[in-house]
């Protein structure tokens, strides 16, 4: 009974740290940071003249290539978190955000090779399992209510930041005002020594 208790304890423990950390990565991450990157790189150009010679090229080479990537990235995602727990924060946060345009380029290159990368039977069946594990997780009682509550904060958010913007940077602001007229006197001041 007691062992049953601590054992629902420890593994509700485990999902929660697994869920917010998902959660930080798709919604903090992905959706503000690598999303854009990884449009503004699918936009380029010159990429997508890359994109129409990467279905010229042999599914072993970008299996490789973007294993290779894949990894690289990863290994510096891991590294970070060692840096992190060892106490070098700001190293590991400096490392962590240095890497998130090769991981949109990363996502970029699967998104553009699937077809090829899907060839590998177990590559697909990888693929599919993350995926029904992302479905599993989101379906988890403590992802619905951790999503929840990070919306609530995300619309808190946003309701301050447009606050903070009507209050102190709108035209009719008596903070703009107020730096209007010290631009003013200053420029008076500085006309006077010319």
């Amino acid at each position: 009974m007691i062992l049953s208790k601590i054992r629902r304890k420890a593994v509700l423990s485990l999902q929660f740290v697994v869920v917010l950390v998902y959660i930080i990565f798709e919604e903090l991450i992905w959706e503000s940071i690598s999303r854009p990157i990884y449009e503004f790189i699918h936009s380029l150009r010159i990429l997508q003249r890359v994109e129409v010679l990467l279905h010229s090229v042999n599914a072993y080479a970008i299996l490789i290539l973007f294993v290779a990537m894949f990894a690289s990235v990863e290994s510096l995602g891991i590294y970070a978190g060692l840096l992190f727990v060892s106490g070098k924060v700001w190293h590991a946060l400096v490392l962590y955000f240095a890497k998130i345009p090769v991981a949109a380029f990363t996502f970029w290159l699967f998104r553009v090779t699937e077809d090829k990368l899907m060839q590998f039977g177990w590559f697909r069946w990888l693929y599919g399992l993350v995926m029904r594990l992302i479905k599993w997780l989101k379906s988890t009682d403590i992802y619905i209510a951790v999503l929840g509550k990070v919306k609530v904060l995300k619309s808190r958010i946003k309701d301050f930041k447009r606050y903070f913007k009507e209050k102190y940077f709108s035209k009719e602001s008596r903070f703009v005002q107020r730096i209007k007229s010290m631009y003013m006197e200053i420029k008076k001041v500085l006309g006077r020594y010319k």
